[in-house]
């Protein structure tokens, strides 16, 4: 017998978990992709394509909508002969300007043996080989912008919606449909693209515990084998998703990492303990990835919030966080940020959901601001900020979570 043995005690297809599988039917979405449907419409009829802008947070079902739909509208114009219709896809992430995007679409209509540089063009030579590429490609063209917020510039967002209207094309009918996880994305476009690009707009919320109950009961049938999940695991795992914002990408996550640990464990039977176990598991991975790419004064903002959190201070203005971080700072020689600096770390660690923000209104008098606590398991926080604790010292509030290795310097 080989070293390794194909195992099939727990998995049936262990990919139906992964985020890029797309199952045959989308659950949880159907009032959304019934809107999504009606802005599809047009392509059908052989019309104009409408501008779509779709947004939402991460793991809402809004890439796997588009997907889902884009290929069923692909099968469906192909009963219609007076409609050629063609779909490119391009995701932004790591693209951040107009013409990084350009060029990459220009080299998803041409051959391999014909590919473009990505850098060294002039931009207007790029965008005369891309109204070149999509003339020639004719029909209806539907072009998908994923994570569009990645994109510093807007000005492929503004030349693409017009290009047929300012002459630059004659064959082609275009549609852009933008996918952003950033709310605010839109709100900073100027006015004349967000005029055209956002002429439909689609809002996928968060999903609720009830809807990815009825997404992981869906994977997981596919996924595991009959009588290997326990009563109630599921539910759990929809739970903790709808705690953590409704993401469904998260509870599928949960779900493979549940299954993953009962194979380890060479069990037969998926329980909540186990659900509890893989819990803690991903959110200790994810706590030192998030933590991992902070700056130091990154980690010194977190290492002031989270004493302020173990003294019970929390929830915590960032006028009422800085005395500390400045200590802090202080305290290992480095300069401490400006306020507004220091704020900007603060936001950056509620977006990666290590901690919480609450925008507070005190009306006229007191004005708008924002208070911070700390959304994570103090002691996974300690480990992940191990060598900020030991440049700076144990501060007395976390002295009894810190192992007594450590050179204890005690400070208010």
């Amino acid at each position: 017998m080989g070293m390794f043995e194909r195992d099939t005690e727990i998995y049936r297809n262990r990919d139906a978990l992964r985020g890029d599988y797309q199952p045959d039917e989308l659950v949880g979405r159907d009032s959304e992709l019934e809107r999504y449907k009606t802005a599809l419409q047009p392509v059908i009829n052989g019309e104009q394509p409408n501008n779509i802008f779709l947004y939402g947070k991460t793991g809402v079902g809004k890439t796997a909508g588009t997907r889902y739909l884009l290929d069923h509208l692909v099968d469906d114009a192909a009963q219609y002969d007076d409609i050629d219709l063609t779909v490119k896809m391009l995701n932004c992430d790591g693209l951040s300007s107009s013409y990084q995007i350009a060029t990459r679409l220009v080299n998803k209509f041409r051959d391999d043996a014909n590919q473009i540089s990505t850098t060294g063009y002039p931009r207007a030579t790029v965008y005369d080989m891309l109204w070149d590429a999509l003339d020639s490609c004719g029909g209806t063209v539907l072009i998908v912008l994923d994570e569009v917020d990645h994109v510093n510039d807007d000005s492929i967002l503004y030349q693409l919606p017009r290009a047929r209207a300012n002459g630059s094309l004659s064959e082609a009918k275009i549609g852009i449909i933008g996918i952003s996880n950033n709310f605010s994305f839109r709100d900073n476009l100027s006015p004349k693209v967000k005029s055209s690009l956002c002429e439909e707009e689609l809002q996928f919320p968060a999903y609720d515990a009830q809807e990815l109950i009825e997404i992981l009961q869906q994977r997981a049938t596919v996924a595991f084998h009959e009588d290997v999940i326990d009563e109630g695991v599921i539910e759990l795992c929809a739970a903790y998703g709808a705690k953590d914002a409704g993401d469904a990408r998260q509870s599928l996550d949960l779900l493979m990492k549940t299954g993953d640990l009962a194979r380890d464990q060479d069990t037969d039977v998926i329980t909540d303990d186990l659900v509890r176990q893989a819990r803690e598991a991903l959110e200790r991975g994810r706590i030192r990835e998030g933590i991992s790419g902070l700056t130091q004064h990154g980690h010194l903002v977190l290492y002031a919030l989270l004493t302020l959190e173990q003294q019970g201070q929390t929830p915590v203005r960032s006028r009422d966080v800085r005395p500390r971080y400045t200590k802090f700072a202080e305290q290992i020689g480095v300069d401490p940020l400006v306020p507004r600096r220091m704020r900007d770390h603060l936001g950056e660690l509620s977006m990666l959901g290590i901690i919480t923000s609450v925008e507070r209104n005190e009306g006229r008098r007191g004005g708008t601001y924002r208070e911070y606590s700390l959304d994570m398991d103090i002691s996974m926080v300690l480990t992940a900020l191990e060598e900020t604790v030991e440049s700076v010292g144990v501060h007395e509030s976390v002295a009894d979570l810190v192992s007594q290795e450590t050179t204890l310097t005690e400070y208010t």
